[in-house]
């Protein structure tokens, strides 16, 4: 009837906040890494409209997930690395041998991006942006700490 229909990408590419990123890139970056034996790259909005970028990786001896986060950031830019570090004993596969997406567990983003401990500086010290924070979310948090009479 002359009329298209959109039905998706072929490719791995993905739009999160205004930035187009390619997942092959950063997966290829992950899977190079010394302490990852195998990793894998996916989308996940486990809260509606909050898209994240997340690494599962098949963990070498070793591994620490912030120490993989933090040279992950030495090489990608900030958009690109992933929110969250899982370690998973296998990557999930479907019959037809790819990568089953919807087999990934929820990353637990308190403790999939936990660093060494720290002692707080004040009552209200963390890297919100270790703990998966992003602009968007920051408008957020400004707007509800305004909202509970919090100086900002």
């Amino acid at each position: 009837d002359g009329n298209i229909e959109y039905l998706g990408r072929t490719d791995d590419q993905v739009k999160i906040r205004g930035y187009r990123i390619e997942l092959g890139e950063i997966e290829a970056q992950l899977a190079a890494h010394p302490l990852v034996a195998h990793g894998a790259v996916v989308v996940r909005e486990d809260v509606p409209g909050d898209k994240r970028i997340v690494g599962y990786v098949v963990p070498e001896p070793g591994f620490d997930a912030a120490s993989v986060r933090t040279d992950l950031a030495a090489v990608l830019p900030d958009f690109m690395v992933p929110a969250a570090i899982v370690a998973v004993d296998v990557l999930p596969r479907t019959v037809n041998g790819k990568l089953d997406r919807r087999a990934l567990p929820a990353p637990d983003f308190g403790s999939a991006v936990a660093t060494a401990y720290r002692a707080p500086a004040t009552a209200l010290d963390d890297d919100f942006f270790e703990r998966g924070g992003h602009s968007l979310l920051a408008v957020s948090l400004v707007e509800k700490l305004r909202a509970r009479g919090v100086p900002v």
